[in-house]
């Protein structure tokens, strides 16, 4: 008599995945391809990420593929992927990007490559190991087990979407999404990125802060002029931005332009909050307890407050100064804003307090970043309670829900250009060095990442039609 298929199967099956090696195997192919976006010289290897290592990996899964070229020119392609099953059962969308940032050969510990997978303990180094590779590399793993253990059927249709640009901004994301509707259309999104609140904690996130990144520059004059002769007769621009932006924000972080602040924390927000912490891990950095909005938690300013921040301030040559009055200063700043801030009425504000208090010579432009907005899905949709059942009992914990990212992620094509439930399941935490030398991710997250995922995708083979229904009501 042969064995039921069973949840616990498909969770087994996930578990000998990860220990026989063939997940490993698996990352390290992918890693290997050096996939940086940010650079003008990798669109070969780009492509070759999705026709080369994804298509064939899904082809094998029932997955029928399609390459979308990027409406950006120069940019890299889309791959969208499907199977589907039965035309009454539930979507799930899939994402996922295989672009990362520069590998920084020769800046990493060691020696280490940055395009070889190198396994120290329970870390696994390698660009993109985290961000994103793996974490995508993960969810489809699960797939193939959920697949395997039901004999040879997920129990529900099945979307995957990975792009080559989210390092770059995601050029294009949106505009190929809006005009390949049908092509994503799903019940919901489920897609892993970012971290955990902490490496043992699973963590469920439902959205990102936006992120607008915006320039100010001055230019009195041509050439600097000696401080001898000149100084305390010519305005230095210096001085001028350092106000302007200090006019914008104090030495504590708190904001002083009230248009730059968030409404009032929603109730299930700030019910979701309370029980998170942050930081307090081996290699995060320590909290500065004063810093920012004040009345507000550690974890309230980060997942829901608004943050500015000074990315960069130069004047004169501050690697190599002279006695001498510059003619020009410029900064890059960032807005990091949560659902509520409207980051083109925020540009206008400024440019209005600037004008309004003297500083009418400060120029303003948004930066060449594209600016994410800002998104939150419902702490009550049915979606989110089901996603949290999944990994407690999965686990045994009790999962971290984070109604947004800190950071930013294209979210925003998901829950507004598609309209879809956005659940996100991160597998990677805090101190992974992602975007930095020695990235990595942890193995023993990976392991129970993908025992999570095979659990969530069995569940929604058995109970997604429920909660299909149930948020339809």
């Amino acid at each position: 008599m042969t064995n039921q298929p069973s949840r616990a199967g498909a969770i087994a099956r996930a578990a000998d995945h990860y220990a026989s090696g063939a997940f490993l195997a698996d990352l390290s192919r992918r890693v290997a391809i050096k996939t940086e976006s940010q650079s003008a010289d990798r669109g070969a290897e780009l492509r070759a990420y999705l026709t080369d290592e994804m298509l064939p990996t899904l082809q094998a899964l029932g997955f029928g593929s399609t390459i979308v070229e990027n409406p950006v020119s120069g940019r890299g392609p889309f791959l969208v992927a499907e199977r589907r099953e039965d035309p009454d059962l539930p979507t799930v969308l899939v994402y996922g990007h295989g672009d990362v940032v520069l590998g920084h050969e020769g800046k990493w510990r060691d020696g280490m490559d940055p395009w070889t997978v190198t396994v120290d303990g329970d870390r696994w180094y390698g660009r993109g190991i985290a961000d994103n590779k793996g974490q995508h590399s993960v969810n489809i793993a699960a797939l193939a087990q959920v697949m395997a253990e039901r004999g040879g059927r997920l129990g529900f249709n099945a979307k995957i979407l990975i792009e080559m640009g989210e390092e770059a901004g995601s050029p294009g994301l949106r505009a190929m999404a809006e005009a390949n509707r049908d092509l994503l259309a799903a019940d919901v999104l489920i897609a892993s990125d970012g971290p955990r609140v902490i490496a043992g904690r699973p963590t469920v996130f439902l959205g990102s802060r936006g992120a607008l990144n915006f320039d100010l520059s001055i230019t009195l004059r041509e050439g600097g002029h000696h401080s001898g002769n000149w100084g305390g007769l010519l305005a230095n621009p210096g001085t001028i931005l350092a106000n302007a932006i200090a006019s914008l924000i104090d030495q504590h972080g708190r904001i002083k332009l009230d248009a730059l602040k968030p409404p009032p924390i929603p109730p299930a927000v700030k019910t979701a909050i309370a029980d998170l912490t942050v930081g307090g891990g081996p290699n995060d950095p320590e909290i500065d307890r004063d810093w920012g909005e004040p009345g507000l938690t550690p974890e309230e300013r980060v997942f829901g407050w608004n943050a500015l921040e000074v990315l960069a301030f130069e004047t004169g040559n501050p690697r190599a100064p002279v006695n001498a009055v510059p003619p020009s200063a410029r900064a890059t700043l960032q807005l990091r804003f949560v659902v509520g801030t409207d980051p083109q009425a925020a540009l206008a504000a400024i440019r209005a307090h600037f004008d309004a208090n003297g500083f009418g010579q400060v120029q303003l432009s948004t930066g060449r970043m594209e600016t994410f907005a800002a998104t939150r899905l419902d702490p009550t949709d049915p979606w989110v309670g089901w996603t949290l059942d999944s990994l407690a009992r999965t686990t045994g914990k009790k999962p971290a829900l984070l109604p947004n990212l800190g950071g930013s992620i294209p979210n925003d094509v998901f829950s507004d250009a598609l309209e879809l439930p956005t659940i996100w399941v991160p597998h990677s935490y805090p101190a992974c060095s992602q975007h930095a030398p020695n990235e990595h991710m942890l193995g023993s997250v990976a392991e129970e990442a993908l025992r999570i995922m095979a659990g969530l995708f069995w569940d929604l083979g058995e109970t997604g039609p429920s909660i299909r229904e149930a948020r339809a009501r």
